[in-house]
This record gives C-alpha cells, sequence and structure tokens, in this order.
C-alpha cells in the first residue's frame, strides 16, 4: 500500500483546493489513505477562513481512507507538522507531507512512493523530495543532496526520529564541528542566519531544524530532475512564505510542461544538499562534488 499522506491545513482555502484537487489526480491517490489535519484559528479574524478550511475538508472524495484531525487550539506550522508527522510515522512507519499552498504533478505520488520503497534500508537516507528549484542548466535524472527540504517530501520513522526541534542544539553541533561554513555556504542561502533566527524566536521554522538535523548526520534526500511540485503560497494570505516568482517552475506533467514521460522512478543510489526555501545553484556544485566522492569509494 502506499504511504499515508499528511496534508497540513490552516486558513487558505482557496490554495487548499486547489492542493486537494492535484493530489487526487494522481494515479495512486484512490489507493492512499490521506490525513488533513486542520490548524486552530490563531486570532478571531481567522476564525471564518478556518471554518471554510474545515469544511472543505470534510468534503474530500478520491482517497482510500480520509481522516480529518481539527485541532482545537492554534499549535502553529512547525508544531502542527512536527507533531502530525511523529503521529502518522510512528504508526505507518513513513509518510508524505504536503501543505495546503502545494500543488503536485500527476506522478508526485509514484516518485515519492517509489523512493520510499527503494532507500527504506538506506540509513544514509533521510527523504525523497517533490520540488526543484528552477535551474539553468542540465541536472541529472534524480541525484542525491545532502540534509532535508520541505516542499511536498517523505520521509520513514527511522529517519523522522532524527529530527532535532533544539534549534541551539543544532548550532551548537554545527560550530562544534566546524561545519557552519559547509551548512550555508558563503551565506548564499541564509540557513545559517534562519537557524539563528529560530533560536531566537524571530521565525517558527521547522524546515531548517529538519534540515540540520539531516545534514549534521549526514543524511541525503531525493531529488527529481524536474519539479513535481509548484508552491503557490507567496501573497498577502501567506504566514511564512514571501518572495516573488523566483520559486515558480514548470510542473513535471503539468499543463505547462508539454509531453511527459510518465515513468519518473526513483532509481538505485546516484548520486547529493537543502533548505526552508529550497536552494538552488550553489548546492548543486556541492552535490556534484559529493556524488564524485562517493563514486570513487565505490557508493
Amino acid at each position: 500500500m502506499p504511504a499515508p499522506i499528511c496534508l497540513f491545513m490552516y486558513k487558505r482555502p482557496d490554495h487548499g483546493r486547489q492542493t486537494i484537487d492535484s493530489l487526487r489526480a494522481n494515479a495512486l491517490a484512490g489507493e492512499s489513505d490521506l490525513f488533513v489535519f486542520c490548524d486552530g484559528a490563531k486570532t478571531h479574524q481567522d476564525e471564518a477562513s478556518v471554518h471554510e478550511v474545515r469544511r472543505l475538508a470534510r468534503t474530500i472524495t478520491g482517497f482510500r481512507q480520509v481522516t480529518i484531525i481539527e485541532r482545537p487550539t492554534n499549535l502553529g506550522l512547525a508544531q502542527s507538522i512536527i507533531s502530525g508527522v511523529i503521529e502518522v510515522v510512528s504508526k505507518y512507519g513513513r509518510a508524505v507531507v504536503v501543505e495546503e499552498d502545494l500543488i503536485t504533478s500527476p506522478f508526485f505520488l509514484k516518485f515519492l512512493n517509489d523512493g520510499l520503497d527503494t532507500y527504506r534500508d538506506d540509513a544514509e537516507v533521510a527523504s525523497i523530495h517533490g520540488y526543484l528549484v528552477p535551474i539553468r542548466r542540465p541536472v541529472p535524472d534524480t541525484f542525491f543532496l545532502r540534509g532535508a527540504d520541505c516542499w511536498g517530501w517523505a520521509t520513514w520513522q527511522r529517519a523522522w526520529k532524527h529530527f532535532e526541534a533544539d534549534g541551539s542544539k543544532l548550532l551548537a553541533e554545527l560550530k562544534t564541528r566546524r561545519l557552519e561554513r559547509e551548512f550555508d555556504p558563503y551565506g548564499a542561502i541564509g540557513r545559517a542566519r534562519m537557524l539563528r533566527g529560530q533560536i531566537n524566536g524571530l521565525n517558527d521554522s521547522w524546515a531548517i531544524r529538519w534540515h540540520a538535523s539531516a545534514f549534521l548526520r549526514n543524511m541525503l534526500t531525493l531529488y527529481p530532475g524536474r519539479s513535481l511540485v509548484q508552491n503557490i503560497g507567496f501573497g498577502r494570505s501567506a504566514t511564512h512564505c514571501t518572495g516573488a516568482d523566483m520559486w515558480r517552475v514548470s510542473l513535471f506533467g503539468g499543463a505547462d510542461s508539454g509531453s511527459a514521460d510518465t515513468d519518473q522512478r526513483a532509481p538505485r543510489r546516484q548520486g547529493c544538499h537543502h533548505d526552508s526555501t529550497p536552494q538552488a545553484e550553489t548546492s548543486l556544485s556541492h552535490a556534484q562534488h559529493h556524488q564524485q566522492v562517493r563514486a570513487r569509494a565505490g557508493q
């Protein structure tokens, strides 16, 4: 059976409807259990949209089984995801994780489930990721980067158990092991700044802690060579994402991608990085270097 899907929703019913429709268009949707985590309202002004999201969740069809978890209070995105993933992987051993502002390719669930099956017993692999940043040069059909990521992903209980919620511990270990520069090459992506911001209460990023947790254990995430996820969450209604169209991609298998090879599957290990806003070409250079090192080591 495919991995259960965790869908995290809050107060954007229009975005959520698109997310649900795109997930339902996946061939494996009808075989997949869907767990919808609806967070409680943070303010009185949010109550109407939160209730609308919950009404939407109750109408979902097209999956093997739909379970709705309505939080009585506002946990916030980080705690909602952390606790929800723990709950599902503890029971099922693995999970696909999607937020209410992600549109997925029709091949998204297949790629993630193939990856989960292929690397199930490979302790070095932390997760499978669906989104790939816009890249101006050719990349392999699939590749590994060190760390973990956050826009449409899947993992196992064996990997998620390494998630460290205490950002101070993560930063201290990065300093002790003199990995700050490797963690955030040239400061180009701002990972170290984001982690310090989380420690100081300036953000509540679970993703930077997930990445750092995997990074410190030299764990890898598998990426597709063409993006299987589009983030539509940028705008005034966004709680955590800001920015323009720099993360917009041509969705593999989407209306704007032309004909697609439907055999989009996870390979045997080829080759190796991250962040809460997924990274770009700086990290790919490190990935290619790591891939060469692994090849020389016979891995």
